[in-house]
């Protein structure tokens, strides 16, 4: 195998702003979950939130993107599909992926439009809430795929945030469909409740007939499911995910693998930032079971590691703090 994970998804720049739950109820903004806007609404908060907090960080991001730059700064051999714009943005995007070594094709493919954008705004809580421009992203498609990449791949991820687009979605089935005829295993992640929420019907559509692991919060999992109780939840997901993770924040994680059931303690620490959070601990969880470990030692990992992003402003960390955490 050429690539340990091969994962599709968003290509945004981050914008990272500290900002306050005032500015989010004058924006008329729900906390703790990514909406997407149009054009005009992305020019007029970026501008508002430059003029009141200032840009406290840029950053290349994507849900699924996060999660290849944590599988490459641990060891891991990644592949990324996506689409960016030829603009200044995109540029900048690609170098980012390159330097932490995930690997693209974006240098074969210039398209003409704006590179998405996700303003990232992050309350005294340490919660984060997310404006999303898609831009040129929107658009992603079969056409962005590699199908080439994906067969010599051990697992193929899929980010939820995927489902907003008809032709994203399509790109996702295909994508999905070439993965089993090569014998290549299919993890996914809701991302976040609004994608549960807005566009179920959707994420049926990827889910397909099963997939091999599923990333959610427990919040997901219930909005999902339609279910009150976490048992009852799990119950019904079981029937979609050979083996289901559920990350409960400062209740640590479960995975569930058939009859078996793990639970992952969390690790203490003082939240700053609760970006990438999720998004780090499928990287790190991928990144252990393509490495030989247990579900167990996985887990454990995940927790460790999800635990340092959320002490740390932004949804990257540097390559040494992934090292530490493998000691």
């Amino acid at each position: 195998m050429k690539y340990h994970v091969y994962g599709i998804g968003n290509a945004l720049v981050d914008k990272e702003f500290e900002v306050s739950d005032e500015f989010l109820n004058q924006q008329q903004i729900e906390k703790r979950v990514m909406t997407l806007i149009d054009d005009e609404t992305h020019l007029r908060l970026l501008d508002d939130l430059k003029q009141e907090f200032g840009l406290k960080k840029r950053a290349g991001g994507g849900s699924a993107a996060n999660t290849m730059v944590a599988i490459s700064q641990f060891g891991g051999n990644t592949f990324y599909a996506c689409k960016v714009g030829d603009d200044e943005q995109g540029q900048f995007y690609m170098h980012d992926l390159h330097a932490a070594g995930v690997r693209t094709r974006l240098e074969q493919v210039k398209k003409e439009g704006m590179t998405g954008k996700c303003m990232v705004m992050v309350t005294p809580d340490a919660e984060r809430t997310m404006n999303t421009f898609l831009g040129i992203t929107t658009d992603f498609s079969v056409n962005e795929l590699h199908f080439e990449d994906l067969k010599e791949s051990q697992y193929l991820y899929i980010e939820g945030y995927l489902v907003t687009s008809d032709l994203s979605r399509a790109a996702v089935c295909k994508a999905r469909k070439m993965a089993a005829e090569h014998q290549v295993k299919t993890a996914m992640t809701f991302s976040d409740p609004s994608m549960v929420t807005y566009f179920r019907d959707g994420v049926s559509e990827i889910v397909g007939d099963g997939v091999d692991i599923l990333f959610c919060n427990e919040e997901e999992a219930q909005i999902y499911t339609g279910r009150e109780s976490l048992d009852e939840a799990i119950e019904e997901l079981r029937r979609i995910a050979k083996k289901l993770i559920i990350t409960r924040g400062s209740k640590g994680a479960l995975i569930v693998n058939g009859d078996e059931r793990i639970s992952i303690d969390a690790v203490p620490t003082q939240a700053v930032d609760t970006n990438g959070a999720g998004d780090m601990f499928a990287g790190a969880f991928l990144y252990a079971i393509t490495h030989g470990m247990s579900d167990r030692q996985a887990g454990e990992l995940a927790s460790r590691a999800a635990s340092k992003i959320v002490s740390t402003f932004g949804a990257r960390l540097q390559k040494s703090d992934h090292q530490g955490l493998l000691q």
